[in-house]
């Protein structure tokens, strides 16, 4: 048998993508779902609490959630993305997919890349919609931001494809992201920001619960990403005086390195996994 060749394999992982952009068109529930929620998630939160907070650099609710609302559509976009993988193996048409001679990596590489585009293409709608009614404006680290929002989205459909691969039924699926994502979501300082931490202890009125929850935020990789999402939406942000600001650097390395594992876990649990390639 003739060794298949990087071109075939890339070329079924693109076939594998464009059939996630045939189905997305097909299921328009899946952008409402996916966007508008998040955006009445930011109109509503914001409204109400956007004149009891105030945040490092003198933002208000609604500045302070708009990156974590982008990341929320992400988060929504991934989980409908990878989802398909369980529906795919239902009615047949994974198993064909992992019998063909490309192998599994073109699935993998074809899922991530075919969610993570859907993706990055709603949080871009959404975040040209933000810039169209004034709630933030463009500036020079518009590309950086995308480039941002394109690593989040592989992270997300990476870790969607982590869980799904496994997964019998889609109800287990759901039960799973929502109960790892969300808070997973909800800890990297997206609704609330990171309190001051001090590895000695608590520090002020904390206490302990407290000083474990903002170690819990410090140490999920999603923080990193939501700073550096602040940074380059506001530039002119001050987040020096704020209890969590670590630099640039260490937000794009923690956010690509966090990247790469959640890809190598999903490729190894592919690889090994055998057994549910035959659960339907």
């Amino acid at each position: 048998m003739n060794p298949i060749s990087l071109s075939s394999r890339f070329h079924a992982a693109w076939m594998l993508a464009k059939r996630e952009w045939t189905r997305f068109f097909r299921q328009r529930n899946r952008v409402t779902a996916a966007v508008l929620q998040p955006l009445l998630f930011w109109l509503l939160f914001g409204t109400g609490l956007n004149g009891s907070f105030e945040s490092a650099g003198g933002e208000n609710f609604s500045q302070f959630f708009l990156p974590g609302t982008i990341a929320l559509i992400v988060l929504f976009t991934a989980i409908f993305a990878t989802i398909s993988v369980i529906e795919d193996r239902r009615e047949g048409f994974m198993q064909s997919v992992l019998v063909s001679p490309v192998g599994r990596f073109p699935v993998l590489l074809g899922k991530v890349l075919g969610g993570a585009a859907i993706a990055w293409v709603q949080a871009l709608f959404f975040l040209l919609l933000v810039y169209l009614v004034g709630a933030s404006s463009i500036s020079s680290s518009f590309p950086m931001l995308l480039l941002m929002l394109a690593i989040i989205a592989i992270a997300m459909c990476g870790l969607g494809m982590i869980v799904a691969w496994p997964m019998e039924s889609t109800q287990g699926f759901h039960a799973i992201m929502m109960l790892g994502l969300m808070p997973m979501w909800l800890l990297a300082g997206t609704f609330f920001p990171i309190p001051a931490w001090d590895i000695s202890g608590p520090v002020g009125e904390a206490g302990w619960g407290g000083w474990v929850l903002a170690g819990v935020m410090r140490a999920n990789p999603l923080s990193y990403s939501m700073v550096e999402m602040r940074r380059l939406m506001n530039p002119s942000l001050d987040l020096s005086s704020a209890g969590f600001a670590p630099a640039s650097t260490t937000c794009w390395t923690v956010t690509i390195v966090a990247t790469l594992v959640t890809l190598v876990i999903a490729w190894i649990l592919m690889r090994g996994s055998r057994q549910v390639d035959t659960i339907v």
